[in-house]
């Protein structure tokens, strides 16, 4: 005897296994919810910032955060990568404290070394002025340590969610501390630095907080000085190999920062660093959310045989996602920043302009680059990572000894087209993602741009006023994305759909 459903009954199933099946996309939305508010924020305070804090707060808020971001970065000596990959939760859990304990020991040595060799380190990057907190500086890198331990192991547990809420409560705890503080005239980069670290510890405490609170049975019962030798042991290509290759990466990222402030002013640091973050923001506001998921799923693919579907869909999300901005930035940015953050902030925009095509490669191979992780192939980024820092030296070193910071720029983002290029195209090999696939992807979304970058083109070529070009550029941006969210919305539903047949 044959069943017949009503409409509204299937239909209403169909929305009931929508909403609990693990969609790449809904973690993706969950991750990004909690970084669009973050993102959010800081477009709405940073033109108000950059209008009570001058250049050079900045370009010395940058230098510690990048001194900082190299030391977080190894903080834990890479064992955090390992705590998605064991079958057991157990075997994590005992990763998780490995991970903690190094992350002290680091922090400490930290603090030895910046105490013996300040005076060194504040004459080469040429930056007395930082000198008041070096202290700080082994306290944010613990706290960044942590964080990104903890991050991953939220990341295992699939509780999305209340990261996103974490990174809500920290930004706009470290947002409405910066803008306090500029607004009673406290417009120093000890400011901006205390906020930063503040944020910081806020977000350790509250994912600490909610992790104890839901593991905390399963971390005592685990926790074990046999196991926690074994994962030593079997997770050393970590320490071994990752470490290297992350101080090497991490350390190429910040080169930019450290040697212009080596070689030029404060004001250049606090251009570029303004023209870096605007960069960061599709990568931050999705790139990072899909890497977490993607390394999530790329995980659990490799066992099961699919790890191509997986990596050819991420590459997919993230052109998608980032052709479009990043373009958008090369003909407007100069412009923008005009506009937005003030006239004196326009060198800014045109580093944005020299970097972006960078940044579009970057934002693609950024996050798909833990497939070398899943195939525990880290010997290859370890030498890809070193190729990348001696490259973006000399880049930098010859605009610096020229004096020259936009020529230093230019040749640190054309050796950065190069570099990442090359390691996407490694990535999809190593996937076994075929290349006309992932070619059609990237054309479909350039011709996509084609007609919105002429119409800019034409606009700028006739005299249209800047107000008027930005807001053509607004709405052009807009309507792609709204469109880019409604397909992607229609593939999910077809998707549950079809599974359901």
């Amino acid at each position: 005897m044959t069943t017949h459903k009503t409409f509204s009954s299937v239909f209403l199933d169909i929305i009931i296994r929508f909403r609990s099946k693990p969609f790449f996309t809904s973690d993706v939305l969950k991750l990004a919810s909690g970084t669009a508010f973050a993102q959010l924020l800081g477009i709405l305070t940073t033109p108000l910032l950059t209008r009570l804090y001058p250049p050079e707060a900045f370009g010395l808020a940058a230098v510690f955060i990048s001194i900082t971001g190299i030391v977080s970065a190894v903080m834990c000596l890479r064992y955090e990568q390992a705590i998605m990959l064991p079958e057991t939760d157990e075997e994590a859990v005992n990763l998780l404290a490995v991970s903690i304990g190094f992350a002290m020991l680091v922090s400490l040595l930290t603090a030895f070394i910046i105490w013996w060799g300040k005076t060194l380190l504040l004459r080469a990057l040429n930056i007395d002025m930082l000198a008041p907190y070096l202290w700080l500086m082994p306290v944010a890198a613990w706290l960044g340590g942590v964080f990104n331990a903890l991050n991953y192991w939220n990341s295992r547990t699939r509780q999305f969610g209340r990261l996103s809420v974490t990174r809500m409560v920290s930004s706009f705890v470290t947002a409405v501390a910066t803008l306090g503080a500029g607004l009673i005239g406290i417009a120093t980069a000890g400011a901006k630095i205390g906020a930063n670290v503040g944020g910081q510890a806020l977000a350790a405490i509250i994912l600490s907080g909610q992790i104890w609170r839901d593991d905390r049975k399963l971390f005592i019962r685990s926790l074990h000085w046999r196991d926690i030798s074994l994962v030593l042991k079997r997770y050393r290509k970590f320490p071994l190999y990752d470490t290297w290759s992350t101080l090497l990466n991490t350390a190429s990222w910040q080169l930019p920062v450290l040697l212009l402030s080596s070689f030029f002013s404060p004001i250049v640091v606090g251009h570029y660093a303004l023209g870096y973050r605007i960069l960061q923001l599709p990568m931050n506001f999705v790139g990072t959310a899909i890497a977490q998921v993607f390394f999530q799923r790329a995980s659990g693919a490799y066992i099961q045989g699919k790890l191509d579907i997986v990596v050819e869909s991420a590459f997919r999300r993230l052109v998608m996602v980032g052709l479009f901005p990043v373009l958008t930035l090369t003909i407007i940015g100069r412009d923008l920043f005009s506009v937005v953050f003030g006239a004196s902030w326009a060198e800014a925009g045109v580093y944005t302009q020299i970097l972006s095509i960078w940044a579009f490669f970057w934002f693609i191979s950024s996050p798909l680059s833990t497939v070398f992780r899943v195939l525990e192939k880290q010997e290859f980024l370890l030498k890809w990572n070193l190729f990348n820092l001696i490259i973006r030296f000399f880049s930098l070193w010859i605009g610096g000894v020229l004096q020259n910071p936009r020529l230093a720029v230019f040749l640190f983002s054309s050796s950065g087209v190069v570099v990442y290029g090359y390691i996407t195209l490694a990535i999809l090999l190593q996937a076994n993602v075929p290349m006309h696939q992932a070619m059609r992807v990237f054309r479909k979304y350039l011709l996509i741009f084609l007609p919105a970058g002429s119409i800019l083109l034409c606009l700028s070529a006739i005299g249209v006023s800047v107000e008027i070009r930005l807001l053509v550029a607004s709405l052009m941006f807009a309507c792609y994305f709204l469109a880019v969210t409604q397909a992607t919305a229609l593939r999910s539903f077809a998707s549950t759909l079809t599974d359901r047949s």
